[in-house]
């Protein structure tokens, strides 16, 4: 048992044993006790409830076996509530592999092609939390995204999602400025605790993140650090710094113009080695209410060694859903990209759509392939969501020819 989970297994006891709950009567919920709602259809749910089915099928060129994975991932949680600003919540999640024609990093099927969605049985998440008026404290495993996931994010694709033992402190000393600090004493990854190799599983940690974001007239901007040394892995031991803005502007009652930029520069930390290296972003967008198209240029930049590199990411949602970049190449890594998503009514049910088009070249001006992906979501009924998504890789030199099939079920309650 590492330290942080010593300390979330004697926090998530103490609350337990307070004279709140102990005085609470034994017919009331525990976030009964805490407050009375409103109206009872106010009150949030204490538990959750997530079942998901995918099939994934994968066509990589580079192995003679295609992959039809089919899984499904189980995950419950409940949220107690004691009163004076403390809660708590347990979290346990469960994926099952129901074939093994795929390599799911923990069945040993290293003949067909990689779909991370390993058979697991875990904590998922398991926290104590006190909010103030203006400030707050979490501590244990926790699921923890900053901005748009580019750095820190929860792996949420994956079916066993990405969570950190780590600690939190929130100020907000005003309306216009958030403060966020962490801690990070270890990552659960998405891979999960059967995955074969051990540095696949779990990465112990010694991270501290700092992330000031204030509104400012035209939009919000954030700075942010990130020290975090990887005590398993040396060389992936970095310092990030960086500075990110976004806004939008309306051309017109109905048309909507948006920017965001962002750039950061990221170095070698504790014992790691190798140069310094760059990072941008570049995303115009323009909006017509639920319609978006994006035109996007995303640089991660090559240095003396290494490549800027974003681990704790939330790496699907990034550089092409077919996943050939979750790594950055040694000579790093230029995304040029257009999106368009929007909404309609499919058969009197809601749909969402998306389409994006990627071009990938090295920071040095080598081609790596361009990229095709497409989704598209209907709600069934409320909660019950169908989702089908395609990737389709085309390589110029980098990796190999990749297709990519999801079909989807997921229902949350």
């Amino acid at each position: 048992m590492n330290r942080l989970a010593f300390a979330v297994t004697v926090a998530l006891a103490l609350p337990f044993a307070s004279p709140v709950v102990m005085a609470a009567s034994p017919t009331a919920s525990p976030a009964a006790a805490a407050a009375v709602p409103a109206a009872p259809s106010a009150a949030p749910k204490p538990w959750a409830v997530n079942l998901r089915y995918r099939y994934e099928g994968v066509d990589d060129d580079a192995l003679s076996r295609d992959a039809d994975a089919h899984t499904a991932r189980l995950r419950a949680g409940y949220t107690f509530a004691f009163g004076g600003g403390w809660s708590a919540l347990l979290e346990g999640e469960g994926v099952a592999e129901l074939t093994d024609r795929f390599n799911s990093g923990a069945n040993g099927e290293t003949s067909y092609p990689t779909v991370i969605d390993a058979r697991a049985l875990e904590i998922n998440q398991a926290w104590v939390d006190w909010r103030g008026a203006d400030l707050g404290t979490r501590v244990g495993r926790q699921m923890i995204v900053l901005d748009n996931a580019r750095f820190i994010g929860n792996g949420a694709w994956r079916q066993n999602m990405q969570t950190f033992d780590a600690v939190q402190l929130q100020w907000k000393p005003s309306a216009a400025w958030d403060v966020q600090a962490f801690y990070l004493d270890a990552i659960q990854r998405s891979a999960g605790d059967n995955a074969r190799d051990r540095l696949a599983r779990e990465r112990d940690l010694d991270g501290r993140l700092l992330r000031v974001s204030r509104i400012v007239p035209g939009g919000n901007v954030a700075a942010y650090g990130y020290w975090v040394e990887d005590q398993d892995v040396a060389a992936a031991s970095t310092r990030t710094l960086g500075l990110r803005w976004s806004s939008a502007w309306a051309l017109n009652p109905t048309w909507k113009l948006g920017l965001t930029l962002e750039g950061a520069t990221q170095q070698p930390w504790a014992d790691a080695a190798g140069g310094r290296t760059g990072y941008a972003l570049l995303e115009p967008r323009l909006e017509r209410g639920p319609l978006v198209f994006k035109a996007g240029f995303e640089r991660l930049g090559a240095g003396s060694g290494r490549a800027f590199q974003t681990p704790l990411a939330t790496l699907h949602a990034f550089n092409g859903w077919a996943d050939k970049f979750t790594t950055t190449p040694i000579n790093g890594l230029e995304d040029r990209y257009l999106s368009a998503q929007g909404t309609f009514t499919m058969a009197g049910k809601a749909a969402s759509w998306q389409v994006m088009a990627h071009d990938f070249q090295s920071d040095r001006g080598a081609d790596y392939g361009t990229e095709w992906d497409a989704s598209l979501a209907l709600t069934l009924r409320p909660g019950l969501v169908a989702l089908a998504k395609l990737a389709d890789y085309q390589s110029d030199g980098f990796a190999r020819d990749t297709r990519k099939l999801w079909l989807q079920l997921e229902w949350a309650l």
